[in-house]
């Protein structure tokens, strides 16, 4: 199968959210995925999960619809790769200790060379 890379830069619930499911579907049908987070995106790896208490959190749940609580879950279970740009940690001033268990530290570089020639989206 093709590998997937998602890079997810965008600031808020709504890139983070997409991010997930695009991951896990793609990862549900057999595809490697590495989802890449820098800058404002690493929110979604953070340990104290902000994303969480975003109020789409609740809508989402209400219309029966899976939320990053549920779908990070799941991309743990599928076997998603979880990079953390280390550049981007250093802008956003986050440290290791900061983001989530799992969720590896790494550069622009490990993230290419995880996908190779597959498929890159950015959010």
């Amino acid at each position: 199968m093709i590998p997937l890379g998602i890079l997810l830069h965008g600031a808020g619930h709504e890139p983070a959210h997409y991010a997930l499911v695009l991951a896990t579907a793609a990862a549900a049908v057999g595809r490697p995925v590495t989802l890449f987070a820098t800058n404002a995106g690493l929110a979604l790896f953070r340990r104290d999960a902000p994303l969480l208490a975003d109020p789409r959190e609740a809508l989402l749940e209400a219309r029966a619809v899976a939320g990053i609580g549920t779908l990070a879950e799941a991309a743990e279970d599928l076997g998603i790769r979880r990079i953390a740009c280390e550049a981007g940690m250093r802008a956003e001033g986050i440290a290791a200790p900061d983001l989530a268990e799992g969720v590896e530290v790494a550069g622009v570089v490990t993230f290419l060379q995880a996908v190779g020639a597959g498929q890159l989206l950015s959010l």
